[in-house]
């Protein structure tokens, strides 16, 4: 038993992010040498499953109690929060536009089309996100409809504050603190979970879509890290006037790493939410705006509708003028917002984006399509640029009010050493 003890002490004292290096090549090194081994993809599966089924009671748990305390301060730093999430999203379907035009996509459509029901409009995208809201609590938490977990979390934490008493916040406190440690337990299993996804990722995929649709998936990765690695920083730099970059690493290796392998924003919430912990932020605040950036902090989202339907447009040969491609950035932007309210995610707003330009439907489904082939790339990019934005602006947010407050900002932003 003492040796299993030092085995255990040794793995909890290592760093998370070097133990996640170690099963990504563990599971490039297993899927190469036994790709018959499907056992080893349970990892995985248990890794976001478990995720995924923790997130809506930490997300409704977490929300409530801090509202039921009344220690709740949803200011200025909220208002920035969703500023920030919708300017970053806005820009990324700019940039995207910038990139179709510089380097124009065409596609071989010829990929099978899935049979699915795509929104017509942006209004039913927005309708829907609307009906989300107002779902029955029980059904929201068991389909993971964090808009409808944050509303009704909101509405009852109110609720409690005015009629609860002592015993009850403190009752719920105590139950959030025990979700946030199963979710660390959940976390501290992350190498594992990702040894099981890299290897399922492996086997399942060949090196074909690099060749085949190689263009489309470097300009899609290309405007993605654009976005991550430029414009957020430059935003980053604007708000708190110093080097942004400590902070944009942090959230990519921290929250992008393991939202690139989950390829769920879901699953992600509280691998972020213990991020945000990390970086000292308020809980009243990432508690109510991590839930939340995963619903309208879709700035890959927006980068995906976008280069896809203009990739489209040039295959069909039609003309594409600036103001049209303004609009259709702006139609991305807003359709990417409520992108997790679709069935499908992303993919299944590109019909209603090629509506634009009157592209048939068929052959937007089959656009839809050749993003199917290429998911295991474009999804994975696109779920790490949201996930790690969520954390990224929120922290932003945060020391934004502490530099006007007069407050340092943290030492490994500032560069100076913790004493």
């Amino acid at each position: 038993m003492k040796p299993l003890q030092k085995i255990t002490q040794k793995y909890n004292e290592t760093s998370l992010i070097l133990r996640i290096l170690v099963g990504i090549i563990i599971g490039v090194i297993l899927a190469l040498v036994f790709p018959g081994a499907e056992w080893i993809k349970i990892f995985g599966t248990l890794f976001v499953g478990a995720l995924k089924s923790i997130a809506p009671i930490l997300v409704a748990v977490l929300v409530t109690s801090s509202l039921c305390k009344g220690s709740a301060k949803l200011d200025r730093r909220f208002g920035t929060v969703i500023f920030l999430y919708m300017l970053t999203t806005f820009m990324a379907a700019f940039i995207a536009v910038a990139v179709s035009f510089i380097f124009p996509q065409t596609l071989v459509l010829s990929a099978a089309t899935e049979e699915a029901a795509a929104p017509n409009g942006v209004g039913e995208v927005l309708y829907n996100l609307l009906m989300n809201i107002i779902v029955n609590p029980i059904s929201a938490s068991a389909n993971a409809n964090y808009m409808g977990i944050l509303a009704w979390s909101v509405v009852i934490g109110l609720a409690l504050k005015k009629v609860g008493n002592e015993t009850t916040k403190v009752m719920l406190a105590d139950f959030a603190e025990a979700i946030s440690v199963v979710v660390r337990w959940i976390i501290n299993l992350a190498p594992f979970g990702i040894m099981g996804l890299v290897f399922d990722t492996v086997v399942s995929n060949g090196v074909e879509i690099f060749t085949t649709y190689g263009k489309l998936v470097a300009a899609l990765v290309g405007t993605m890290l654009i976005s991550s690695l430029v414009v957020a920083p430059f935003i980053i730099f604007i708000m708190l006037g110093c080097n942004p970059y400590p902070l944009v690493f942090r959230c990519l290796r921290e929250s992008g790493v393991t939202a690139f392998f989950t390829r769920s924003s879901a699953a992600n919430i509280p691998v972020n939410m213990e991020l945000c912990e990390k970086l000292g932020l308020d809980e009243d605040m990432y508690s109510v705006s991590i839930p939340l950036g995963a619903t309208i902090n879709m700035d890959g989202a927006a980068i995906t509708i976008t280069i896809m339907t203009l990739a489209a447009a040039n295959t069909m040969g039609i003309k594409v003028d600036l103001p049209t491609a303004f609009i259709l950035s702006v139609l991305s932007a807003l359709g990417a917002c409520g992108a997790s309210g679709v069935a499908g995610g992303s993919l299944l707003l590109i019909p209603m984006a090629c509506s634009l330009f009157g592209i048939p439907t068929d052959v937007a489904m089959q656009v839809v399509g050749v993003g199917f082939i290429i998911g295991v790339i474009q999804d994975s990019m696109e779920t790490a640029l949201n996930s790690s934005g969520d954390v990224m602006f929120a922290a932003t947010a945060e020391y934004y009010e502490w530099k006007k407050q007069g407050k340092s900002l943290p030492d490994f932003l500032t560069g100076k050493k913790s004493k």
